[in-house]
């Protein structure tokens, strides 16, 4: 009779091997999650971006830029201004003005852009429903509609100074102060 000895024998190299393997595929796994994070970051910086930009667009796209602030009469002052450069034609029922002062009581005045001329034909010109891109428009401010609420330059007297606001519906706003350092017709608050 034949007799089988069947002896064990410790076989290391597949053992390494299997280690191996598994070093591999969590090394994988690690890169796939690590890479999966990236991509969600960089698309996530990337739509973030594109909103900051879209809202500066919209904001820059529509709105004023003052060019230079008179007193026109004791009652109203004469506004010089242009739409912000990359501006789209803004219509001028979609702009008001605010205006705000302290004269021992605080004043509080608004109005829309409606009697808006070409500042290059003030004479001649009638009202202009839309402000274009790169033209020089006017405008003349009531600072003193009523008794009970007066910004003019009459009222506030030398050193007197007037918080101005232009807004576009939809679009950006300007904000300014006016100073005065001369009551008289024609001098420049701005």
């Amino acid at each position: 009779m034949k007799k089988n000895e069947n002896e064990i024998e410790n076989d290391t190299l597949g053992a390494i091997g299997i280690g191996a393997m598994i070093v591999f595929i969590a090394l994988v796994l690690v890169a796939a999650v690590a890479s999966a994070v990236i991509i969600q970051t960089g698309e996530k910086l990337q739509q973030n971006a594109q909103q900051t930009g879209s809202d500066t667009q919209r904001e820059i796209s529509g709105k004023i830029s003052i060019n230079t602030v008179i007193i026109h009469t004791d009652d109203d002052y004469m506004l010089l201004f242009e739409s912000s450069p990359g501006s789209d034609v803004i219509p001028t029922n979609q702009i008001n003005w605010q205006m705000t002062c302290d004269d021992g009581a605080y004043n509080y005045l608004s109005d829309d852009f409606l009697g808006t001329f070409d500042a290059d034909d003030h004479a001649t010109s009638t009202a202009i429903t839309e402000i274009m891109p790169g033209e020089s428009y006017g405008l003349v401010l009531d600072a003193a509609p009523a008794v009970a609420t007066d910004c003019s330059a009459g009222n506030l007297g030398v050193n007197g100074e007037v918080t101005f606001w232009i807004h576009v519906n939809g679009g950006g706003s300007t904000y300014e102060r006016l100073y005065i350092s001369d009551a008289t017709a024609g001098s420049l608050v701005i």
